[in-house]
């Protein structure tokens, strides 16, 4: 599915280079969650940058679902990333003046879908996230976990291979926390690989795999909660 191999980034400015990832390794299956932490300046915002092609990298190679990206034309990067992978943020980004139908309508739009199709896929996605009934309100008539859950509908309703959530439960308490959790759970039992940055330790021992960042490097790679419990079943 993903693969990285030594993946370099720098920022320079005038006086000053920052050496945001180095040489960093990592391979991803698909289907898999993997769980992204570290402290504060490690690489992980870089990371998922890179890794969701919004940003270019230095050095390295990246194969995405089968392609080259680090050989792909800017034309090739931006159809990978409109096609096949899906953002949450942690401040939702929804357009404030767009109800919920319109915010999850405009990614497909600029894929050219059909009307009826577009239809479809955004009823799908609402359903899947529990909020049918609230199509036609717009943001500032939700609370945060339903904005969050518009989100999250807004990137599963293009159907991508892989979705990549910056801190999804950061502006989260943690019953709403909790809820969102499950519902990356079930799009990932649903075949759709995720790779979430949390601070959070009881978040990412749900995932299948943490990675821990450090100074641009993967310091550490743990197996989660869910893995270690199906193993233990197994052994039984």
């Amino acid at each position: 599915m993903l693969k990285l191999e030594g993946i370099k980034k720098v920022y320079r400015t005038e006086f000053i280079e920052t050496h945001a990832l180095v040489e960093l390794n990592l391979e991803v299956e698909e289907g898999e969650f993997l769980a992204v932490m570290g402290p504060s300046g490690s690489g992980k915002s870089t990371f998922l940058n890179v890794v969701g092609l919004l940003d270019q990298f230095d050095g390295g190679t990246y194969l995405f679902d089968g392609m080259d990206v680090s050989r792909a034309s800017d034309h090739q990067r931006s159809k990978l990333r409109n096609e096949k992978i899906g953002f949450i943020f942690q401040s939702f980004n929804l357009i404030p003046d767009l109800n919920v139908f319109d915010n999850i309508d405009i990614p497909l739009r600029y894929r050219r879908m059909r009307a009826s199709e577009r239809r479809t896929r955004i009823e799908s996605a609402l359903e899947t996230v529990g909020l049918s009934g609230r199509k036609k309100h717009y943001p500032s008539q939700l609370s945060g976990g339903q904005q969050q859950r518009v989100a999250i509908a807004r990137a599963i309703a293009g159907q991508p291979k892989m979705l990549l959530a910056d801190e999804p439960t950061g502006n989260l308490d943690t019953v709403m926390a909790r809820q969102i959790m499950d519902l990356l759970e079930l799009i990932n039992q649903n075949g759709t690989t995720i790779i979430m940055v949390t601070h959070d330790p009881a978040l990412a021992q749900r995932a299948h795999k943490q990675i821990h960042l450090l100074d641009g490097r993967v310091v550490t790679v743990d197996q989660g909660a869910r893995i270690q419990a199906a193993q233990a079943v197994g052994g039984a």
